[in-house]
């Protein structure tokens, strides 16, 4: 059998052809890698650190409120159920009473 000497055959045009888009796939993928990667490590950089969070206030002890002040409240609600009082006026009652 006789060696074909010269450009290859059809099986050898495809493999290498198959190499070469191989090859160029793997480039490319790693060259996005590492455009991914650098720009990552920009944006961390350029981030400024988190902020601490601020401290939480401190619970607010309750005034005793009386059985008055409480009867007075329900009546309060009562009238604004029933379209008595609209909400401005309920809630300048209302602060006039937790005064």
């Amino acid at each position: 059998m006789r060696r074909r000497v010269g450009r290859p055959g059809l099986v050898g045009t495809m493999a290498r052809t198959a190499v070469i888009a191989g090859t160029a796939s793997a480039t490319a993928g790693a060259v996005q890698r590492h455009g991914a990667q650098k720009a990552a490590a920009q944006q961390a950089a350029a981030a400024p650190p988190p902020a601490p969070a601020p401290p939480a206030p401190a619970p607010v002890a309750a005034a005793p409120v009386d059985d008055d002040v409480i009867a007075k409240l329900q009546q309060l609600g009562d009238l604004k159920a029933q379209g008595i009082l609209d909400d401005a006026e309920f809630a300048a009652a209302k602060a006039k009473l937790l005064a």
